[in-house]
């Protein structure tokens, strides 16, 4: 699927790094580097604006290593880009560690999956089926 692209940072595009890859990194387009003391939240601007067909989204998510690595956190993980949006996409990013943190330029901070959806027609119904779970909600389906 072809999707275009305006890229107004001095980064690469984001690419798969693997060929069963889902997500692309998102990479800061800053002019300064970005210091975020523990549980600062800040929005980060990439340069790009995307136009996707009808039917996508973009979902913006943490990226795995930073996650586990420096305790970095996407605040609305994952954060929707619907298809009728033309602004820069930009991630909220957040400091979930005891630390003070660095984002620099070309840092990437974030990872881009682009999938399919669909809109839903409500039908209105006195009752739903049945089904062996039925209301059961957190943590109903036991441990093992």
């Amino acid at each position: 699927m072809k999707v275009n692209i305006i890229n107004q940072s001095k980064h690469n595009l984001p690419a798969y790094e693997t060929l069963a890859s889902a997500g692309m990194d998102l990479r800061a387009n800053l002019s300064l580097t970005l210091h975020l003391k523990p549980l600062e939240r800040v929005l980060v601007p990439t340069g790009l604006f995307i136009e996707l067909p009808m039917g996508f989204e973009a979902q913006v998510r943490p990226r795995s290593g930073l996650a586990w690595k420096k305790g970095v956190g996407v605040v609305n993980s994952p954060g929707t880009i619907d298809a009728d949006y033309r602004g820069e996409i930009k991630v909220i990013i957040i400091n979930l560690s005891d630390s003070d943190l660095l984002i620099e330029d070309g840092e990437r901070i974030a990872q881009m999956v682009i999938a399919r959806h669909e809109r839903v027609e409500w039908e209105q119904v006195a009752n739903l089926g049945e089904t062996e779970r039925g209301a059961g909600g957190f943590g109903s389906t036991g441990k093992k």
